[in-house]
């Protein structure tokens, strides 16, 4: 999901400027010990909470699970290496968006606006108070955003969009690929088949459903952490590297609770309905293709790592359908 909204977001840059590396703190880290103690209690005792390499078996059908991480980053070079045999024995890559996917969703940028964009009716300075305007207006233009085109986002896209770093967003214009992208660089090399799991405005037409007061909302608990970005970014990279990848969710459900300014019950509901929406949704949907495509041999699956833990997370669902689950480590 969020890869696929970098590559749109990549597509409006108009100006960000440059930086030579991303770099930022562990907001994690800052944390009161005792806090940082609840959040790791509250992500344990979620089924997979941690682990980004996986592989999955029944019978002879055999699958290997990777959960992603969209951006560059120098340590997807030692994932990269533990995943060479699963890519030499597949028959085929599945991921969330593949080169085709990301061609029409780049294609849409000028063929399906109202994927992105409000064609009609108030703006977002109009529905918003004019010292949130602004700030929005310039957290866009430090994204290379111009703020006439801001106005006219979605609030879902305003919000997802200021959730991505400035710097992060730079790679992605600069063509650095996260994991999903590597991999499928790797794949290709190989003549590997490439096969998305999702039409490629999947995961944005869901964002639509969330009601439209709250998308607002959206874009007001975002402006909180906006200038924290690059933090943000380094925090749930730290975290995803280090495999804890529940624990990533659990951070960002506190952060929202502690930073947002909204009540935590209009909090909780949007985490809820996130949850449901973006993650629980699309995993029920993809089982039936990886499924499919594990009955003609063995496969290799990269999606986003907060696909992978839950009652939800793919790899329950696997459990579920009979398949045995197994981590596998990655040496670092």
């Amino acid at each position: 999901m969020f890869r696929a909204l970098a590559l749109v977001a990549a597509c409006l840059l108009a100006s960000a400027p440059a930086r030579a590396a991303c770099v930022g703190a562990n907001l994690f880290d800052a944390l009161a010990p005792e806090t940082r103690a609840e959040l790791r209690y509250r992500a344990a005792v979620v089924p997979h909470a941690e682990g980004i390499l996986w592989r999955a078996e029944r019978g002879l059908a055999r699958i290997t699970l990777v959960g992603t991480f969209h951006f560059d980053d120098p340590r997807h070079a030692a994932t990269l290496a533990a995943l060479q045999p699963a890519l030499a024995g597949a028959r085929a890559l599945l991921v969330e968006a593949g080169p085709q996917e990301q061609a029409l969703l780049q294609q849409a940028m000028s063929s399906r606006l109202d994927l992105f964009f409000v064609p009609s009716g108030p703006t977002l300075p109009e529905r918003m108070a004019e010292p949130e305007w602004l700030r929005l207006a310039a957290a866009m233009r430090a994204r290379g955003v111009p703020g006439f085109l801001a106005a006219k986002f979605k609030p879902w896209y305003a919000a997802m969009t200021l959730s991505l770093s400035p710097c992060a967003l730079g790679e992605v214009a600069a063509g650095r690929e996260g994991l999903d992208g590597q991999l499928i660089e790797a794949a290709e090399a190989r003549g590997l088949p490439v096969l998305a799991m999702e039409p490629y405005d999947a995961a944005l037409t869901l964002f639509d459903l969330i009601p439209d007061g709250d998308q607002i909302d959206l874009i007001r608990a975002a402006l909180l952490t906006a200038e924290a970005a690059d933090d943000y970014t380094a925090t749930l990279a730290d975290a995803y590297f280090a495999e804890e990848t529940r624990l990533i969710w659990e951070f960002t459900r506190h952060d929202a609770l502690t930073n947002s300014g909204m009540a935590p019950a209009a909090v909780e509901a949007q985490i809820a309905l996130s949850e449901e929406l973006l993650i629980e949704r699309r995993n029920r949907a993809w089982i039936a293709p990886i499924l499919a495509a594990a009955a003609r041999g063995p496969v290799l699956v990269a999606a986003g790592a907060l696909h992978l833990p839950g009652q939800a997370g793919l790899l329950a669902l696997l459990e579920a359908e009979g398949f045995a689950v197994t981590r596998l480590p990655i040496a670092r």
